[in-house]
């Protein structure tokens, strides 16, 4: 169904040829928003990516499961989770809805 997933050198020649820029320039831009993306979720519990989307950080509450081996009830520990959200213009642009 998938075709090929764009390297990270792929994208970076893209935005390169998109913006008019050098490759390495492209690479720093690319470093810098992911390394603002890390910073602010670890602070704010959120950053947003205009157009794309958010990444925001979750609790998750302590849950009883199963071994699938043994069938043992077992205490899954509460943890701290990240979530990405889609923008809902990116997730129409992409998966059209039914009209």
């Amino acid at each position: 169904m998938a075709g090929k997933v764009m390297t990270k050198a792929q994208l970076v020649t893209n935005i390169a040829e998109k913006a008019g820029i050098t490759k390495a320039t492209a690479n720093q831009i690319l470093e810098i928003l992911a390394g603002t993306a890390v910073t602010e979720t670890k602070k704010n519990g959120q950053f947003v990516i205009p157009g794309i989307g958010k990444t925001v950080k979750s609790q998750r509450k302590s849950r009883m499961g199963r071994n699938p081996q043994t069938g043992a009830a077992i205490k899954i520990p509460a943890k701290t989770v990240v979530k990405f959200r889609v923008a809902k213009a990116f997730k129409d642009a992409v998966v059209p809805g039914k009209k």
